[in-house]
């Protein structure tokens, strides 16, 4: 498997950041290798939102689809993302969110194992560097949108 954590202090407001992280549908104009993000089903009571979502991810002609659960809890100010069906034997994604004198502070983990082996030594190498650029990607795309 596959492990990263990041830490970032993002300047802008912790709800407008949650909700970015939850438009889905988005990702493809911001999100390195996504290539279409669709909605499947989305669910909200009191105290959380689960969506049931697909992401395209990859290249024109290499890409594969995954469907996930996202769960969003409100009093805990968490987003947590596991896999359905698709190229992934494993994920687990979490992201949790902490308002900082009108700043985010942002802990983004990440856990996964695809069920290619051969794609899945080849992401290991690239792993790194691969959760850095989507997650300065998620950065950049806050400050465009609410700097």
């Amino acid at each position: 498997m596959s492990s990263a954590t990041v830490k970032k202090i993002i300047p802008c407001n912790k709800n407008n950041l949650i909700n970015m992280v939850l438009d889905i549908e988005k990702y493809p104009a911001f999100v390195p290798w996504c290539l279409k993000g669709t909605i499947k089903e989305k669910k909200i009571s009191k105290d959380f939102i689960e969506i049931t979502a697909d992401l395209k991810v990859g290249k024109k002609f290499i890409n594969e689809t995954y469907s996930s659960l996202v769960l969003y809890s409100k009093k805990e100010d968490k987003i947590t993302v596991t896999n359905i069906d698709g190229p992934l034997k494993y994920l687990k994604n979490e992201w949790f969110f902490k308002e900082i004198n009108h700043k985010t502070q942002l802990d983004f983990f990440i856990d996964f194992e695809l069920k290619n082996i051969f794609f899945n030594s080849i992401m290991k190498k690239y792993f790194n560097s691969g959760v850095n650029k989507m997650t300065d990607a998620f950065e950049q795309r806050a400050l465009y949108l609410f700097k």
